[in-house]
């Protein structure tokens, strides 16, 4: 139940700052599985890109969040708004933000802050519709 009013999405935003700033000699390009397909290639998984899937799934649990407990939307819309505010100047303004990594991870709390507004929306309409009917 605490999180309700907790993004989600803060939890990679650390990850990747941590890394960042903590441990510079880890970079996101660095790889960490490798699988040989059967077309005869080889699938190389850097450190970003597992950390935009794990983002990934992080935004689908905030959907899910966000469709299941709409009495607290305004809460949680509020905090990935901000979350999303911080983001935005980080990637302006630091240099070690300045990645595709960080960028998706900018675009998925894009993507939860308008999926917030959007079910909040649609709720509320729906909930007028019923009232008038």
């Amino acid at each position: 139940m605490f999180l309700i009013g907790f993004p989600l999405l803060v939890i990679p935003f650390a990850v990747y700052n941590i890394v960042a700033f903590l441990v510079p000699s880890v970079e996101w390009k660095t790889e960490i599985a490798r699988a040989h397909m059967m077309s005869g290639t080889d699938w190389v998984m850097n450190a970003g890109e597992l950390l935009i899937a794990v983002s990934i799934f992080i935004l689908f649990v905030e959907t899910l969040k966000t469709r299941r407990l709409v009495g607290r939307t305004i809460l949680d819309n509020v905090l990935s708004t901000i979350l999303l505010v911080v983001l935005v100047f980080e990637f302006l303004e630091v240099d070690k933000a300045a990645t595709g990594t960080f960028f998706l991870l900018l675009v998925a709390s894009l993507v939860d802050v308008l999926g917030g507004f959007t079910v909040r929306r649609n709720v509320e309409v729906g909930a007028a519709e019923t009232v008038g009917a």
